[in-house]
């Protein structure tokens, strides 16, 4: 019974079907039909004109993102927890060619305004200082928690005020706009670019990176050539990302494992550690009490010495989250 990650589930059946019916020989790279129609796909979504690139990795993602928002001598101002800092090998300092992240406080793994202004405004036109271009959020935040529609929209009125970029870190954008309720262009707060995360959720090898100027995205197409992350068959990444758009079922693959981490949390009781507003809960557990959940069936990452990670997917068995609902009920 496995809750470790929503990137070890299963590829849904309307993803193969898609990359099945993309098995015709088109054009290369992104010149196919599939390729081609993502600009108006994600336009539709957000109501408004945007540029769209796929990438098979949601860590390619973020980079090629900051990289258009951020220069070698600058940097990217992101939550001391956030995934390009923690979890992603240093990619953001290659991909950016050493660019620096200025790394904030926050409970939740969530950003404020007032607490980026202090990280920021006692460096701000000091030469003597790495001078912020970018501010980096991610949403749902690493801790599983969401920006509300107002709160990202301060950050990203803050980075306009300040004339820096404004990135989106979505590897769980569907989660958080599913938890919201809201249109997914009031989840973005204002921002430039956005990883919209699909692999989490039910694709195989595709994320979106959304340039809401369309402009940005000319440079950023041979920055990905660069880094080796254009394919010669960019279709199958392509028609991933469609496919996941049609009848909105990003949208419903995400409400499925919200439900399923909702009923988990119902049993959790006061061992939360933060609220539980996506697919991620994060659990006070002891080493005995993790023992005997695995000796039941159930895997899982150890948070730390006293806690655990539990993950739900899109997938998830409804008798799997009754199961461990009950057994951590008992302990």
């Amino acid at each position: 019974m496995q809750f470790l990650s929503d990137n070890a589930a299963s590829v849904h059946p309307r993803v193969w079907e898609a990359m099945r019916a993309a098995d015709a020989a088109d054009a290369p790279y992104d010149g196919d039909r599939w390729s081609q129609a993502l600009d108006a796909a994600f336009s539709a979504l957000f109501g408004r004109e945007v540029a769209v690139l796929w990438a098979a990795t949601g860590t390619a993602a973020n980079c090629l993102s900051l990289a258009s928002l951020c220069q070698p001598h600058g940097a990217v101002v992101c939550h001391e927890e956030a995934h390009i800092e923690v979890d992603e090998g240093g990619a953001p300092g290659f991909f950016l060619h050493g660019a620096k992240l200025i790394l904030v406080p926050g409970e939740s793994a969530k950003l404020t305004p007032d607490a980026v202004r202090m990280v920021i405004d006692p460096v701000r036109d000091d030469v003597h200082q790495v001078q912020p271009h970018a501010i980096s959020v991610t949403q749902a935040s690493e801790y599983g928690c969401c920006y509300r529609p107002e709160e990202i929209a301060a950050i990203g009125s803050l980075a306009k005020q300040r004339g820096l970029g404004f990135h989106v870190d979505g590897a769980r954008f569907a989660n958080a706009v599913a938890w919201l309720g809201c249109d997914p262009r009031d989840a973005v707060g204002g921002a430039d670019t956005l990883s919209f995360g699909f692999i989490k959720n039910g694709g195989m090898s595709a994320e979106a990176i959304v340039f809401f100027d369309p402009a940005m995205a000319d440079v950023a197409r041979y920055r990905r050539k660069r880094a080796g992350h254009l394919q010669s068959k960019g279709r199958y990444l392509a028609a991933q990302l469609l496919v996941m758009l049609e009848g909105n079922l990003w949208l419903d693959n995400a409400r499925a494992a919200n439900a399923a981490a909702a009923e988990i949390a119902g049993a959790c009781g006061d061992r939360l550690m933060h609220p539980v507003e996506a697919n991620e809960l994060f659990v006070t557990l002891s080493p005995e009490e993790r023992k005997a959940l695995r000796t039941q069936g159930f895997s899982f990452y150890d948070w730390g010495d006293d806690a655990a990670r539990l993950v739900t997917a899109w997938n998830t068995r409804a008798d799997h989250v009754s199961a461990l609902s009950q057994a951590i009920a008992q302990l």
